[in-house]
């Protein structure tokens, strides 16, 4: 009886901190950010994720693209090429596009006006640039972070890390970041589950800098872009492999779930990741 009643207590207590864990997210998320939700929510208990029955309805697909060019599908069938520089892969436009300007193979001045939303990284007038958009099932959003001007200096608010919230993910992509992230960033960021990263170390942040930053971002999937050649791709993996899996996939695709995602972080590398470029 004894032995019943702890059982008992027990898993009242739980209830009580499962309970106390939801609506400390529900109450985060009703301003649209399940990752800053899931962030800021007690971590006591790990979050819970309701994945829909319905076949295909929880699907992602990552494609790589070229550089630091993905084209990502949601379940409804949006399609979003990030750092878009004209080439968005096969198939329909684009329905989001989003830009960097770093360099010009991180954006253009001449997108398809048929895109509907240009979503660009940088403010052409000044200051940071802010994105908070629903387009069908997906919310972006973005993190500005500086770059390094051309004379030395630094550019404030030339970069953007775009966050797409869908099917139960939140999937980062990095862009052309070259410093480390500052407490508000992380705040501002939240809890990934996938990220992309530049990991070329010369032209963005170095590479022992960017496997410090990857550590931070606790990303369940880091995907590398933006290597120059097969050696800096292949020494910042061996970087990672100290705290990550890692896994060379056959194809330049991945289909993720949130249900899907690995329980020990790991680096997946695309086939076609290294793109030949000096910018």
């Amino acid at each position: 009886m004894r032995y019943s009643a702890f059982i008992m207590q027990s898993l009242a207590v739980f209830a009580a901190l499962t309970a106390s864990h939801y609506a400390a997210g529900k109450a985060i998320a009703a301003d649209g950010s399940r990752c800053l939700a899931m962030a800021q929510a007690p971590s006591m208990i790990a979050p819970v994720r309701y994945i829909p029955a319905a076949l295909g309805q929880d699907e992602v697909r990552i494609t790589y693209i070229t550089h630091s060019t993905f084209r990502i599908e949601t379940p409804t069938g949006a399609t979003i090429a990030t750092d878009y520089a004209g080439v968005g892969g096969p198939g329909p436009l684009p329905t989001v596009v989003t830009m960097n300007h770093a360099h010009s193979t991180h954006y253009t001045d001449f997108p398809n006006p048929d895109i509907r939303h240009i979503l660009r990284g940088w403010n052409p007038k000044g200051g940071p640039a802010r994105h908070h958009l629903r387009v069908e099932d997906v919310l972006i959003r973005n993190v500005p972070t500086d770059i390094r001007s051309w004379e030395g200096g630094r550019e404030e608010d030339g970069n953007s890390i775009f966050i797409f919230e869908v099917a139960g993910l939140c999937i980062g992509h990095l862009g052309h970041l070259h410093h480390e992230l500052a407490p508000d960033d992380l705040a501002n960021i939240g809890q990934l589950d996938i990220v992309m990263a530049p990991v070329d170390g010369t032209f963005t942040l170095d590479q022992p800098n960017m496997v410090k930053t990857l550590k931070v971002l606790k990303a369940r999937i880091v995907i590398p872009m933006h290597a120059f050649g097969p050696g800096s791709l292949a020494r910042f993996v061996q970087k990672m492999s100290a705290d990550f899996a890692v896994s060379y996939l056959d194809k330049s695709e991945l289909i993720v779930t949130a249900a899907s995602l690995p329980k020990t972080p790991t680096v997946m590398v695309l086939p076609e990741s290294v793109f030949w470029s000096w910018d």
